[in-house]
């Protein structure tokens, strides 16, 4: 390989968009994609804490009923972009929009699967103006291991080794880390766990499907045969509570952060304070 060879992609571009639109068909037909509507409800509630006008909004990804109204309430004027976008189609690492163009960036349940997320939170915080606000959610690490062990269960039974079907998840460290090597200020990462109890393994893929949340990996993996499928919904059902119901975890991962302004607050400089730790908590001084 040459130095000025192309990196390799993890993620396939095309098949990304293609499962995203599949997923919108199939959520208008099934009444939703409820995961991105709960990522969007957390994000309306914790916009409502920020005393600001977002006149210029930007929404990469899904963008639930709930979001659009709630930001459009506000005043916003919406773009709709991403792998699929009424806006606009792109990647979050090939952002098309101007330097500054925005008040607000809201990313839904796409980051996890981009090829360059580092280069796509820079490309984020680019896009905003001097003080915006970037706002995302993605599912992160530890999410879905009833999955993960059905997946492996099917490829041993299958015999021809493990292969890639689940995509690589970031946790919470590693997100806050990312945001400060993007250079947002006040980065803030966090996240919650979704448990959702599914009566067949079926009934989950369905769901992922929905959200566009299938393998889009570019190194496609061999598919499964009879005895495979037989043998990962065997796993998944060996999970079931009493009921017959198997609990599958999501952890969603909740990223915030703003654009650099010399307007905001700065940390006071190491060794200025006036008064010790010690004194304000009360706490005798130690000689």
């Amino acid at each position: 390989m040459t130095d000025n060879a192309a990196p390799r992609m993890l993620f396939s571009p095309e098949r990304r968009r293609l499962a995203m639109a599949r997923g919108q068909r199939m959520a208008a037909l099934h009444g939703g994609a409820f995961l991105a509507e709960h990522m969007a409800d957390e994000i309306v509630e914790r916009l409502g804490w920020v005393n600001r006008t977002f006149a210029e909004v930007l929404v990469i990804g899904h963008a639930p009923a709930l979001l659009t109204e709630a930001l459009a309430a506000r005043g916003a004027h919406l773009t709709l972009a991403g792998p699929v976008g009424r806006d606009g189609i792109c990647d979050e690492d090939a952002l098309p929009f101007a330097p500054g163009a925005f008040d607000l960036v809201v990313s839904l349940g796409t980051l996890d699967s981009v090829n360059d997320l580092p280069g796509a939170l820079i490309q984020i915080n680019r896009s905003l103006k001097p003080d915006g606000l970037m706002m995302a959610a993605l599912i992160g690490a530890g999410s879905l291991p009833r999955l993960k062990a059905a997946m492996l269960a099917a490829d041993e039974a299958g015999g021809r080794g493990v292969a890639a079907r689940i995509h690589p998840q970031i946790d919470v460290r590693a997100a806050g880390d990312l945001l400060q090597r993007a250079r947002f200020a006040m980065p803030v990462a966090d996240s919650d766990s979704l448990t959702v109890r599914y009566s067949a393994l079926p009934a989950l893929v369905r769901d992922l499907r929905c959200h566009g949340w299938t393998n889009t990996l570019a190194s496609s993996p061999p598919g499964l045969s009879r005895a495979s499928l037989m043998a990962a919904m065997q796993s998944f059902g060996e999970g079931a509570d009493a009921d017959g119901k198997t609990p599958e975890r999501f952890e969603i991962v909740y990223l915030s952060g703003w654009a650099p302004s010399p307007d905001q607050p700065k940390p006071a400089r190491r060794g200025s304070a006036t008064a010790s730790l010690a004194g304000v908590l009360g706490k005798p001084k130690q000689e």
